[in-house]
């Protein structure tokens, strides 16, 4: 099954109990659509959003601030909307050199540093965050696809934090089986997470990957416009993912010049948290025009 391990291949229809979550194993996604839109950033601003030991994926004098919608369908907790704005990294003691950690990208341990992830329901914070380290909370968010575009917005107290929208490609001819990596920052512990993916694709490159992503009034990723963040230079479209959460987790300590004078978010966060499948209402705040930059 498109290069899952063996040892996930055979406990297929089996189940688990995580922390009150019921699971039939393996932990997959199905029938999802998904969008995703890679913008150039500013190398050295970026480092500013990374935990040591993680360093900006460089193509030539550019980082990459990479936005991933999924539309979860069908998974074993139910439908959700998952939003994550990452930048591309690699991990180790040192930075890698430019454009060869997005071609072996086992050997330089590359992913994308995970900066924010709202999703649609409470049980998706509490498996996400509780098990994998994923920096999930819950937002208004949406998914539509139209005849030329699918977009996304993320509203968190009504107000806007952001909005991406793509054109839709032609059509969906790319095969795409791949392993990704996801790091993010939990308890104090950096932590490392893969999904495999099988889908095929519309993808558009550099003159005709036309996309938005603005970010609004929201005080939450007003950071990110230190970022300079460029005109899109990929967009890609997956009209039904196939998805699978490896069981193996990884994690290390981060670590510090000084010790922390507050503590990092903990399991206070998503202990007491229910497996209610509920939405938050649509999102609502305005988008707006466009004005042919990202802002």
């Amino acid at each position: 099954m498109f290069g899952l391990p063996k040892r996930i291949k055979n406990y297929s229809n089996r189940f688990s109990l995580v922390d009150g979550i019921p699971f039939k194993l393996p932990v997959a996604a199905v029938n999802s659509p998904a969008l995703m839109a890679v913008f150039p950033i500013d190398a050295e601003k970026a480092k500013d959003f990374l935990p040591a030991g993680i360093h900006p994926l460089r193509l030539w004098n550019s980082a990459l601030l990479i936005v991933t919608v999924i539309d979860y369908r069908e998974t074993p907790i139910g439908k959700y909307v998952e939003y994550s704005i990452a930048i591309g990294c690699t991990h180790g003691e040192k930075p890698a050199p430019r454009l060869l950690p997005a071609i072996f990208m086992n050997w330089f341990k590359t992913g994308q540093y995970v900066v924010d992830l709202p999703v649609s329901s409470e049980v998706s914070v509490k498996g996400g965050k509780g098990i994998w380290g994923m920096p999930k909370h819950q937002g208004s968010l949406n998914f539509l696809i139209t005849e030329n575009k699918v977009s996304s917005q993320y509203d968190l107290d009504g107000k806007l934090v952001t909005y991406v929208e793509i054109d839709k490609p032609a059509s969906a001819w790319l095969p795409v089986k791949t392993k990704a990596s996801n790091y993010c920052s939990f308890r104090g512990m950096l932590m490392k997470s893969d999904i495999f993916l099988n889908a095929k694709a519309g993808l558009n490159l550099f003159s005709k990957a036309k996309a938005r992503f603005v970010i609004g009034d929201h005080p939450r990723l007003q950071a990110l416009k230190e970022l300079n963040i460029g005109k899109a230079i990929a967009t890609i479209f997956l009209p039904s993912i196939g998805g699978v959460l490896d069981d193996h987790i990884e994690s290390w300590f981060l670590d510090f010049e000084q010790l922390p004078k507050v503590a990092p978010e903990g399991f206070e966060s998503v202990i007491d948290l229910t497996l209610s499948e509920a939405w938050l209402a649509p999102p609502t705040a305005p988008i707006p025009p466009d004005s042919g930059d990202n802002s």
